[in-house]
């Protein structure tokens, strides 16, 4: 495996980075709630009095957030790998993971750790187990 260097952004990656950072100490600090995205889409299957608006403003910021900066850059070209079967199935995987792992990696992986949470902790780590071990059996014996 190599590095492509042209493409390499460490930069715009830090600068995302610290904008999760602050856009979810911001959601903590005035919402007293956790940036989970599994959590806030799983609060609207069951909501609660009152509960619907924030969350969908939130959900809604996440779908226009990118069509926004269309407006003013050019947006990366996506490019899936994987045919439709696949990615049903590994969001059906995805689903189930962060019903049974109490959260997502947005919710253990950025605002858990931030708060030296140990279940939140336990949870990134096998998140990221579980994607070193996909890619290397993908790579190594389906390809």
């Amino acid at each position: 495996m190599t590095i492509d260097w042209i493409h390499f952004s460490p930069w715009t990656a830090l600068a995302g980075g610290l904008l999760i950072g602050l856009a979810a100490s911001a959601f903590v600090l005035l919402n007293g709630r956790i940036a989970g995205i599994s959590g806030i889409l799983g609060g609207l299957l069951r909501p609660a009095r009152g509960d619907i608006a924030w969350r969908l403003a939130f959900l809604g910021g996440l779908v226009l957030a990118p069509l926004a900066w269309g407006l003013f850059a050019p947006l990366p070209a996506v490019r899936i790998d994987a045919g439709d079967g696949t990615l049903v199935a590994a969001g059906l995987l995805v689903g189930v993971g962060t019903r049974y792992g109490a959260g997502c990696t947005s919710g253990h992986g950025v605002c858990g750790l931030s708060r030296l949470s140990l279940r939140s902790l336990v949870a990134t780590a096998a998140f990221m187990l579980a994607g070193f071990v996909t890619v290397f059996l993908v790579r190594s014996w389906l390809s």
